[in-house]
């Protein structure tokens, strides 16, 4: 995924301008969403319950990511 941002941020344009706001804000997304479901107890009792949750937050991120910058469905 770095990669492929990477080499679209290296291209420029408004495509890489779009794409360098969108990056930064799914980050603040993510951290606030992760930080709502650890105040209301969303990511479990446990330090390997909220580790494996958040995990699975980040790999759904990841893989919609690589889903719209590649088109690969898979």
């Amino acid at each position: 995924m770095i990669t492929l941002r990477l080499m679209q941020a290296a291209a420029g344009g408004a495509a890489a301008e779009a794409e360098a706001s969108r990056m930064v804000n799914e980050k603040i997304e993510a951290g606030l969403a992760l930080q709502a479901k650890a105040m209301t107890g969303g990511l479990g009792s446990t330090a390997h319950g909220a580790a494996a949750r958040v995990i699975t937050h980040y790999r759904r991120k990841v893989k919609a990511n690589r889903r719209r910058l590649t088109g690969v469905h898979r």
